[in-house]
């Protein structure tokens, strides 16, 4: 009896390390491929941040060149009647975000605005850049800017509070999200 009952201990324990070898082998594997997964992600986030860090002087985020670039006078003829339009414009800076270059605007044909961002929130401007050449290639579309983010702009923008109180309705406009920009002078 007691040889049975040993038998069955030693045969339950090898049984339960067998069992409990394999959960281990699970464990592995599910923690070998989530080691890949997050390796290769990181990989992925630093070729990105370093996409831009090689840049020539003068460009920001995608290298992209002035050849094909619209002046901004053509563009309202170019957009008339689209949504959404990828092209790239040659233009005026008028203003750019003087908190950290996350935008700039350029004077359109008919005297407006036009707001430019960057994708993904991927690269800035040089915040002095008012007045120069640019370059940019992307995105254009209708857009509604809210009150909130007009006035997150006009303070980004250095507006003065009475500036930012008197915004009261939102903006239906011609946006742009850029994918690179040359600041050409």
């Amino acid at each position: 009896m007691k040889k049975n009952l040993l038998l069955f201990v030693a045969g339950a324990m090898i049984f339960a390390t067998a069992c409990d070898t394999k959960k281990v082998e699970e464990i592995k594997e599910v923690v070998e491929e989530t080691a890949e997964v997050a390796e290769e992600a990181m990989e992925e986030a630093a070729e990105e941040a370093n996409l831009f860090a090689d840049n020539p002087e003068g460009y920001f985020g995608k290298v992209i060149d002035a050849d094909g670039a619209k002046m901004i006078d053509e563009f309202a003829t170019d957009m008339e009647g689209k949504d959404s339009l990828k092209i790239k414009i040659q233009a005026v800076a008028s203003d750019v975000c003087q908190n950290k270059g996350c935008w700039m605007k350029v004077q359109t044909a008919d005297g407006s605005m036009m707001r430019i961002k960057f994708k993904d929130y991927g690269f800035f401007v040089p915040m002095d850049i008012t007045g120069k050449n640019v370059i940019f290639e992307g995105l254009a579309f209708k857009d509604t800017t809210s009150v909130e983010d007009l006035k997150h702009y006009a303070m980004d923008g250095g507006q003065s509070e009475e500036e930012i109180a008197a915004i009261t309705e939102p903006e239906i406009n011609t946006s742009f999200l850029a994918e690179g920009v040359i600041v050409l002078d």
